[in-house]
C-alpha cells in the first residue's frame, strides 16, 4: 500500500513539474514568440511589456499592449491601431482558438484602451466563409476611449472615458446585417461625447452617459442632419422627410439585446424636441420591413416638442408642452401588420398648444387622451386660404370630449364603440365650397362604428352654401346610436341614427330673396314644434320684378306654431317621413305674382305629379291648416295696381298627402278647405288625386254664398278695367274632374240685381256706352233655380299652374251663366257693337277738331262740300282696326 502511494506521489509530483515547466516555458515562448507569431500568423502587429498565462485557468494578464494592423489597407478584416494599457483575460479558450478558430472567454478586462477600429467591408453573406464570431461572458472597460470607421474610413462611432460592464456579449457575422451589431444580457456603462452616425445623413451624439444599479442616464441626446435642407433635397430628391431630434435627458433601465430584441423598463425621456422637414417627394413602402422587435416596460416623455415643416418652410404641425406615458409598448411580427403598428396595455398623452396648418388652421389649447376617453379644449378652426371652391370653417369651441367602449382592428377594419360625445359652445361658420370634388370611392377600412351618444350644447352656427346661411342660434343636440357600416359592395358606407333631439333659438335661413326665420324650433324622431315661423322677402316687388327673368310668385309668409307629430328617419340610406299629425296654427300667407315679365315656358307639373317625384317615402296622415289668411295679388302692363284675392279665417284638412312610396299607406289625398271669400262671404272646396295614378286624373268642388258682387272688384277692377257697382252672388256651385290636358264639369250661379261698369283705363271713370251695351249682355238674375250649365273641352296650356286651369274653368261657367249658352256669338256681337262705338267716337273728335279749325279760317269754311258732314255719321258703327282699350 505504501509502495502505491509513493509511486503516486513520485507520478503527481512529475506532473506538476513537468506542468510548472509547461507554464514557465509557455509564458516564456508568450514573452519572447508570441509578437512574431502574431505577427506572422494573423492580420495584426502586437507588443506588450508584460504578458503572463496561467495554462491551467486560461488566465492572461497583459500590461502596455500596443496593437496595429499589418496591412491597414485590406477592408476584408477588422483594422485595430491604438494601445491598452493592461488586459485581463479569465479562462481563455485556448483548444477553441487553436483547433476551432473560436474565440471565448469568460471574462476579460481592459484598463485604459485607446483604439481606433475600422470595421472590415460587411461581406456577401451567399458567398463569403463565415468570419469568425467574439463570445464574452463578460466584458469589462475601464477609462477606455475607442474611435470606431466604417471600412470607407468614414467615422461610425466613438467614445470617451468609457466605463463599461457587460455580460454574455456576442458578437457575430448578423452583425451587420439585420440583426443587432451586439447582444448581451447585463451592462453597467460610463461615458462622455458619444458619436454614433449611421448613415450620409445624420449623426447621433450624446455628452454623457451614466449607469447606478442598472439605471442608465443619458444628458444630451441629438441626431443632428449632416446636411441642409437644401442640399438634402438635391442630394436625395426621392426621401420624403428630413428629421432633426433631440432630448435633453433620458433613463432606463434593464435593457437587454438579444439577437433582433430590445427590451427595456421604465424609460423617461425629458424635453425631447422633434423636427421633422417634409419634401415634395412621395413616400414609398419599404419593400424590407424593419426587423426588431422591441418592447418597452414603461415609456414616460415629459415636455415634448413637436414641429412638423411644409416643403415650402411653413409649419403643417406644432406641438409643445406635450406629455406621453404608455404602458408596455411592444413592437414586433404580429404588430407591425396592424394598421396601428404598436402594441400597448394603456396610455395617457396630454399636451398644450397644438396647431396643425393645412388649408385651415386647426389650434387646440389643451388635449389629454388615454385608451378610454379623450377631451380637447379651447378648440378653434380659422381659414388658411382664400378658395372659393373648397369647404373653409370658422368657428371655436370651449370643449370637445369623449369616453370610449372599445377601439380595435380586425383584419386591418377599424371596430369602434364610443359611448359619448360631448362638444360644448361652439361658435362659428361653416362655408361651403362652390365646387364638389368627385371621390373615387376607395375599398372601405371601416368594419363598424358606433356612437351611442353624441351631444352639442349652447352653440351658435351659421352654414353657408351658395350665399344663403342657415343660422342656428343656441343650439342644443342630441343624436343617439349612430351606426356606419360598410355598404353591400364594400365602397362606401351606411349611416343611421335611431333617435336624436334639437333645440334651437332664433333659427334663420337666407336665401337670394328670402330670410326664413323660427323662433323656437324643436324636433326629435317623433316630434317638431316650430314658434314664430316667417318667411319675409329681402326686396321690394319692384326690385323681385326686375331681377327674375320669367315670372315667379314672391312669398310674404307667417305662422304662430307648427307642429308635426309620427316618426322621421332623417340621416340613415334609408330616409322616410310618416307623420301622423300635423298643425299648422294661424298663418298668414301674401303670395304676389306679375305678368309683366316673360312667361316661365316650363311644363308645370300637376300637384299628384310633383308629389310623386319626391325621392323619399313619404306619408302625412293627416295636416291641418287653421285659423289662417291667404292673400292672393297679381298686376299684368295694363292694370292700375296688383288684383287681389282675400282668403280669411282659411282652415284646410288634408288626409293622405304621401309621395306614393311607402308600402301599405293609401295614396288618395283629400283635402278640404272652408274659408271666407274676400272676408265676405263662405267659400268650401272638396279637392282630390290618387297620386299613385299616373293619370294625374283629378277632382274640384266648392260652393260659395251670400257673396255681395262687389266684393270681387278688389280682384277684377285693377287689370280687366270692370267692376261690378250691384247684386248678389247667392251662390256659386262647381263640380269639375280634369287631368294634365285639361278639365269638364258642372257650374252652378244663383245670383240677383248684379249691374257692371265699365272704367277706363285709369279705373277713374265710367264708359257708359260701354257700359250699358255690357249691362245689356248680362243677365242681372239668375231666378230662384238656376240650371247647370256644363262646362267642358276647357284646355291646359302646360306651362300654366293648376289654378290657372281651376280659373278658365269657373270663367266658361260664368260666361255660359250671365251671357248665355251661345256665348261665343253674343261675344262677337258685343265686341262689334263696342267696335263701332269706339269708331263713333273718334267721329265726334274728328268733327270737334274741323270745327276748331274752320272758326280760325272762315275763307275755307265756306268751300266745304255739305256731303262731307253725312259721310261723318255714316262711318260711326264702323269696326275700327285698333281699338282703344282692351
Amino acid at each position: 500500500m505504501n509502495k502505491w502511494v509513493k509511486k503516486l506521489l513520485i507520478g503527481f509530483g512529475v506532473l506538476m513539474v513537468i506542468f510548472l515547466l509547461g507554464n514557465f516555458g509557455l509564458n516564456f515562448w508568450l514573452k519572447t514568440q508570441l509578437p512574431n507569431y502574431i505577427k506572422n500568423n494573423t492580420d495584426y502587429k502586437v507588443s506588450y511589456k508584460t504578458f503572463d498565462v496561467d495554462l491551467g485557468t486560461g488566465n492572461i494578464v497583459a500590461v502596455g499592449i500596443s496593437v496595429n494592423s499589418k496591412n491597414p489597407q485590406n477592408i476584408s478584416v477588422l483594422g485595430l491601431q491604438g494601445t491598452i494599457d493592461t488586459l485581463k483575460i479569465n479562462r481563455f479558450g485556448i483548444y477553441d482558438a487553436i483547433f476551432n478558430k473560436q474565440i471565448s472567454t469568460s471574462d476579460i478586462v481592459l484598463s485604459g484602451p485607446n483604439l481606433n477600429v475600422i470595421l472590415p467591408k460587411p461581406a456577401d453573406l451567399k458567398t463569403a466563409k463565415k468570419r469568425n464570431p467574439l463570445a464574452f461572458e463578460s466584458i469589462r472597460i475601464n477609462k477606455g476611449s475607442f474611435n470606431v470607421f466604417k471600412y470607407t474610413k468614414q467615422k461610425l462611432l466613438s467614445v470617451q472615458k468609457l466605463d463599461l460592464y457587460v455580460e454574455n456579449l456576442q458578437m457575430t457575422e448578423e452583425s451587420v446585417g439585420d440583426q443587432l451589431p451586439v447582444t448581451f444580457d447585463k451592462y453597467d456603462v460610463k461615458g462622455k461625447n458619444f458619436f454614433f452616425r449611421p448613415d450620409t445623413v445624420y449623426a447621433l451624439t450624446i455628452s454623457q452617459i451614466t449607469t447606478v444599479n442598472g439605471q442608465m442616464s443619458v444628458d444630451n441626446f441629438r441626431v443632428i442632419p449632416l446636411l441642409s435642407f437644401n442640399q438634402f433635397t438635391r442630394f436625395y430628391p426621392k426621401k420624403p422627410k428630413l428629421f432633426e431630434f433631440s432630448i435633453r435627458k433620458m433613463a432606463f433601465k434593464d435593457i437587454v439585446l438579444v439577437k433582433n430584441k430590445i427590451s427595456l423598463s421604465n424609460a423617461n425621456f425629458e424635453n425631447p424636441n422633434l423636427t421633422v422637414y417634409n419634401t415634395n417627394a412621395v413616400a414609398k413602402k419599404s419593400e424590407k420591413p424593419l426587423n426588431y422587435e422591441v418592447n418597452l416596460g414603461q415609456i414616460k416623455i415629459t415636455n415634448a416638442a413637436v414641429q412638423v415643416l411644409k416643403a415650402d418652410g411653413n409649419q403643417l404641425l406644432w406641438a409643445k408642452n406635450f406629455t406621453l406615458n404608455v404602458d408596455q409598448l411592444i413592437f414586433d411580427k404580429e404588430t407591425r401588420e396592424q394598421v396601428i403598428p404598436v402594441g400597448y396595455k394603456s396610455f395617457q398623452f396630454s399636451g398644450k398648444d397644438i396647431l396643425y396648418s393645412n388649408h385651415q388652421n386647426f389650434s387646440v389649447g389643451s388635449i389629454a387622451l388615454n385608451p378610454k376617453s379623450g377631451e380637447l379644449r379651447d378648440v378653434s378652426v380659422t381659414p388658411n386660404i382664400s378658395d372659393p371652391g373648397r369647404r373653409l370653417m370658422t368657428f371655436k369651441a370651449n370643449l370637445a370630449a369623449f369616453n370610449i367602449n372599445t377601439l380595435q382592428f380586425i383584419d386591418k377594419k377599424l371596430n369602434l364603440d364610443i359611448k359619448d360625445v360631448l362638444v360644448d359652445h361652439v361658435n362659428g361658420t361653416i362655408k361651403e365650397g362652390e365646387i364638389k370634388a368627385k371621390k373615387t370611392p376607395k375599398e372601405n377600412t371601416i368594419n363598424s362604428i358606433v356612437i351611442r351618444k353624441v351631444s352639442l350644447k349652447n352653440s351658435n352656427i351659421t352654414y353657408d352654401k351658395g350665399n344663403q346661411p342657415l343660422v342656428f342660434n343656441d343650439l342644443n343636440a342630441t343624436i343617439n346610436n349612430i351606426e356606419v357600416k360598410p355598404k353591400p359592395n364594400n365602397l362606401g358606407h351606411t349611416f343611421n341614427a335611431k333617435d336624436f333631439f334639437l333645440t334651437t333659438k332664433n333659427f334663420a335661413y337666407q336665401t337670394q330673396f328670402y330670410r326664413m326665420s323660427v323662433g323656437l324650433l324643436k324636433l326629435n324622431k317623433n316630434k317638431v314644434q316650430i314658434s314664430n315661423f316667417a318667411m319675409k322677402p329681402l326686396v321690394s316687388r319692384a326690385q323681385f320684378i326686375k331681377m327674375i327673368p320669367v315670372e315667379r310668385d314672391l312669398y310674404d309668409l307667417k305662422a304662430n306654431q307648427i307642429t308635426a307629430e309620427g316618426n322621421w328617419d332623417l340621416f340613415s340610406q334609408n330616409k322616410s317621413i310618416n307623420a301622423s299629425n300635423v298643425v299648422i296654427q294661424s298663418a298668414d300667407a301674401n303670395i304676389f305674382r306679375s305678368k309683366i315679365p316673360n312667361d316661365d315656358l316650363k311644363e308645370k307639373p300637376l300637384y299628384s305629379k310633383l308629389l310623386r317625384s319626391i325621392k323619399i317615402p313619404m306619408y302625412v296622415s293627416n295636416l291641418d291648416l287653421k285659423n289662417s289668411v291667404l292673400v292672393y295679388e297679381e298686376d299684368t302692363p295694363e292694370s292700375t295696381g296688383p288684383g287681389k284675392l282675400i282668403f280669411g279665417n282659411f282652415n284646410m284638412n288634408v288626409k293622405n298627402l304621401n309621395s306614393s312610396k311607402m308600402k301599405g299607406k293609401p295614396t288618395k289625398v283629400d283635402i278640404k278647405i272652408n274659408c271666407s271669400f274676400m272676408n265676405l262671404a263662405p267659400l268650401a272646396v272638396n279637392w282630390g288625386f290618387d297620386v299613385a295614378n299616373t293619370n294625374d286624373v283629378f277632382t274640384i268642388s266648392g260652393r260659395a254664398a251670400n257673396l255681395p258682387a262687389n266684393g270681387i272688384n278688389p280682384f277684377i277692377k285693377p287689370y280687366l278695367h270692370v267692376m261690378a257697382t250691384s247684386g248678389t252672388i247667392q251662390e256659386m256651385l262647381f263640380n269639375f274632374k280634369g287631368n294634365p290636358k285639361g278639365l269638364s264639369g258642372t257650374f252652378n250661379l244663383k245670383h240677383k240685381d248684379l249691374k257692371i261698369a265699365v272704367l277706363n283705363k285709369d279705373n277713374q271713370q265710367k264708359k257708359g256706352i260701354l257700359t250699358a251695351i255690357a249691362n245689356l249682355v248680362v243677365k242681372s238674375s239668375s231666378g230662384s233655380l238656376p240650371e247647370d250649365v256644363t262646362v267642358e273641352n276647357v284646355e291646359r296650356d302646360p306651362t300654366k299652374s293648376f289654378f290657372n286651369l281651376f280659373w278658365k274653368g269657373i270663367e266658361q261657367g260664368l260666361k255660359k251663366t250671365l251671357i248665355g249658352i251661345n256665348v261665343d256669338k253674343t261675344e262677337k256681337k258685343v265686341k262689334k257693337a263696342v267696335s263701332s262705338v269706339k269708331e263713333m267716337k273718334k267721329s265726334v273728335k274728328e268733327l270737334k277738331q274741323n270745327i276748331k279749325s274752320n272758326s280760325k279760317k272762315p275763307e275755307q269754311k265756306a268751300e266745304q262740300d255739305p256731303q262731307e258732314k253725312k259721310g261723318f255719321l255714316k262711318n260711326i258703327f264702323k269696326k275700327k282696326d285698333k281699338p282703344e282699350t282692351e
